[in-house]
C-alpha cells in the first residue's frame, strides 16, 4: 500500500476576508493542501507563521499597515524555509520585479484560473519558481527594453529604505507622526525626520500627496 505524501501546509495573507474565504474553500477541496492559518494583517501573520510551520505563504501586496512587498524580507528572517507566493491584482512588471528581488519565489495574478493557484503552490513546494503567464509577459518586455538600451522606468519608491517604506505606508493611510512613532517603536523626532526625508525623496509636499502616490504605486487602495 502506497503511503500518501504529506499535505502542503499553506498560510493565507490577504486583507479581504472574502478573498481569503474563497482561497480556503478552494484549497480545502484539494486533498494535497492544508490551510494552517490565515490573516488579513501582515504583521499578525509574521508572528503566527513560524509556529505553524507553513510550507507556502500566499501573500497579497496591498494591505493596511504593512504591504506584502515589505513583509517579504521580514518573513524570510522569521520563517526562512517557507516559500512565498505573491497573489495580487497588480500585474505591472515593477511589482513582479520588486517581489522577486525581495525574496518571493512566485507571483500569481488574482485574475488567474483557480487551478493555476494549485500549480503555483505545488511548484514552489518542489523548489521551483513560478510566475503566472499573465505577468511574465511584462517581465519579458522589460528585459527586451533593457537589452535594447532603452531606459526602463523604475518605481518612485525604489530609492527608499525599508524603514522609509514602512513610514510611507503608515502616513499614506492617515497615521500621524505620533502614531507612526508608536507603531514602529521610534521617537517622535525620528518619525518626523523620516517624514521630511520621504517628502523630499518623493517630491510630495503634504500627506495628501503621499497618499495619492501610494495609491498610484499600489501600496494602498483608493
Amino acid at each position: 500500500m502506497t503511503q500518501e505524501s504529506p499535505r502542503i501546509r499553506v498560510y493565507l495573507v490577504d486583507d479581504q476576508s472574502l478573498i481569503r474565504a474563497a482561497l480556503k474553500a478552494f484549497l480545502a477541496s484539494r486533498k494535497e493542501f492544508e490551510v494552517v492559518g490565515d490573516s488579513g494583517d501582515a504583521r499578525q501573520a509574521l508572528a503566527a507563521i513560524p509556529a505553524l510551520r507553513a510550507d507556502v505563504v500566499v501573500l497579497d501586496i496591498t494591505m493596511p499597515g504593512l504591504s506584502g512587498l515589505d513583509a517579504i524580507p521580514k518573513l524570510r528572517k522569521t520563517a526562512p524555509r517557507a516559500k512565498i507566493l505573491m497573489l495580487s491584482h497588480h500585474e505591472a512588471e515593477s511589482f513582479v520585479e520588486q517581489a522577486l528581488a525581495s525574496g518571493a519565489e512566485g507571483y500569481l495574478s488574482k485574475a488567474s484560473d483557480p487551478a493555476e493557484l494549485a500549480l503555483a503552490i505545488q511548484a514552489l513546494h518542489r523548489g521551483d519558481p513560478y510566475v503566472s503567464p499573465k505577468v511574465s509577459s511584462g517581465l519579458v518586455r522589460g528585459l527586451r527594453r533593457s537589452t535594447d538600451g532603452a531606459p526602463v522606468a523604475k518605481t518612485r519608491l525604489a530609492g527608499l529604505t525599508k524603514r522609509e517604506r514602512e513610514v510611507f505606508q503608515l502616513l499614506a493611510i492617515g497615521k500621524s507622526n505620533k502614531e507612526v512613532a508608536f507603531q514602529l517603536g521610534t521617537s517622535l523626532g525620528t518619525a518626523k525626520k523620516h517624514r521630511e526625508n520621504l517628502q523630499r525623496k518623493l517630491d510630495c509636499n503634504s500627506a495628501a500627496e503621499l497618499a495619492h502616490l501610494a495609491i498610484r504605486e499600489g501600496l494602498v487602495e483608493a
